[in-house]
């Protein structure tokens, strides 16, 4: 054999032999195997799938940069902990711990990143002491306590202008706004106050009707409705539920009495429908809360029957 094959022979040979050698590692690479220089054994990786808004960040991996921007897939990583950190230009950065599992795939899908850009506007032109906001009618309202006064704007805090005055006996702060359906009238509400306000005015300040204070030193308010009608409201204290007249003098007419202070009330405000808890004592003598229904509008002048009839029979 000459020379020239013994050297072919030998390469051929070693060539086998690196094969075999390697194969296991060809075949775990394939697998989704990774050797793992802290345990020296091929271990199943984990996968980590990102997805920002918005998306073209920077993706940093246990402080190390990837050749690689949101939305992106991380492969073949060692199961363990690792810190991933987003980075966009012009936002916050976004961090946070992961644990990589064996087979799995981990998904941060719902990356918000915000701008770090300042963004704050001041919307009230004068001194205010608190502020409802008004979705529906795109409005806030502003009230401000040393002058009584109670101010409007748009969402963006144009249009900024004083609409109606709130009498002094009204103490303290309110603690509720409620606008009527008609968006004439306001009720302010505190524990013991519920403050009528008229929005409509003629001239520059000269209001169509004064402001209406109802007292209920007695009771202490839990939450207040207007009805569809926008001249009822229905008043739920920790004693009863009432309906007023949102006018002066109005006399309220007691629809239930409660045992207990409630802690869930809803109003459907397109059925005039009250939902509320309240307690009663069963036949064996315990007490057992209970969900009630106060239907509103199943009469076209029930308030106006159920208030008359309250003045008639106090005359």
């Amino acid at each position: 054999m000459s020379k020239e094959q013994e050297i072919r022979s030998v390469l051929f040979y070693l060539s086998v032999a690196v094969f075999f050698a390697g194969l296991p590692v060809i075949l775990s690479f394939s697998l989704g195997y990774k050797f793992n220089p802290h345990t020296f054994k091929f271990t199943k990786t984990g996968i980590i799938s990102l997805k920002t808004q918005p998306s073209g960040a920077d993706v940093y991996l246990d402080g190390k940069l990837l050749d690689m921007k949101t939305p992106a897939t991380i492969n073949e990583l060692i199961p363990g902990s690792y810190t991933l950190k987003i980075e966009l230009r012009g936002h916050y950065p976004w961090i946070y711990p992961v644990n990589v599992e064996p087979r799995k795939v981990t998904r941060f899908e719902k990356i918000i990143l915000f701008p770090s850009r300042t963004n704050i506007k001041q919307l009230n032109q004068v001194k205010i002491s608190c502020f409802w906001l008004d979705r529906e009618g795109d409005r806030i309202y502003y009230f401000n306590q040393d002058e009584n006064i109670l101010y409007k704007s748009d969402l963006d805090g144009g249009r900024f202008e004083e609409i109606g005055s709130i009498p002094v006996e009204f103490s303290p702060l309110p603690k509720e706004f409620k606008i009527s359906s008609d968006r004439q009238k306001l009720l302010l509400i505190n524990a013991h106050q519920v403050c009528v306000l008229s929005l409509r005015f003629q001239g520059s300040l000269s209001y169509s009707k004064p402001s209406v204070i109802f007292n209920f030193s007695n009771k202490q308010i839990n939450d207040v409705f207007w009805h569809s009608d926008s001249y009822h409201f229905i008043l739920v204290t920790d004693k009863d539920v009432e309906v007023l007249e949102a006018e002066e003098n109005s006399t309220p007419v007691n629809l239930v009495n409660l045992n207990k202070r409630n802690s869930g009330i809803f109003y459907d405000t397109d059925k005039d429908t009250l939902y509320f808890m309240d307690f009663q004592k069963g036949d064996d003598g315990l007490l057992y809360n209970n969900v009630y229904k106060l239907e509103l509008n199943n009469k076209e002048n029930l308030l106006n029957d159920l208030i008359r009839l309250r003045k008639n029979a106090e005359k």
